[in-house]
């Protein structure tokens, strides 16, 4: 039985990665550096329910991955990440599907992607 799915995004940078996604408001759960400096590292990260890694390791994935996260609000999220001075790349925006989202890239190009769904 499927319980859950964990996207991963390829970071050239961990400290670099760690700084982003902390200002989207995401908490570092765990951070494995085997050879003791900063990179490579694999590291996960958690806001509410979602989840997601990061990896620097050159075997994991490619840069200028997407991870769409389905939220509540996100005009709410827009305000906070714009007070935070994070870069916007979309929206927010109303889609024909259905969805108003907002996009924003990390410094290796992958984009994450606030959905909400309207009604």
């Amino acid at each position: 039985m499927f319980k859950q799915a964990i996207p991963v995004l390829h970071v050239s940078s961990s400290t670099q990665a760690e700084k982003f996604y902390e200002q989207l408001g995401f908490q570092q759960q765990f951070a494995y550096r085997p050879f003791g400096g900063v990179d490579p590292c694999y590291m996960g990260f958690a806001r509410d329910d979602a989840r997601f890694h990061a990896s620097s390791f050159s075997g994991d994935g490619v840069s200028g991955g997407v991870i769409v996260l389905i939220v509540s609000d996100v005009d709410a999220i827009h305000a906070e990440l714009v007070a935070k001075g994070v870069a916007i790349d979309t929206g927010p925006i109303s889609q024909d599907w259905g969805n108003r989202e907002l996009y924003v890239k990390d410094a290796d190009r992958n984009s994450i992607r606030f959905t909400q769904h309207l009604e």
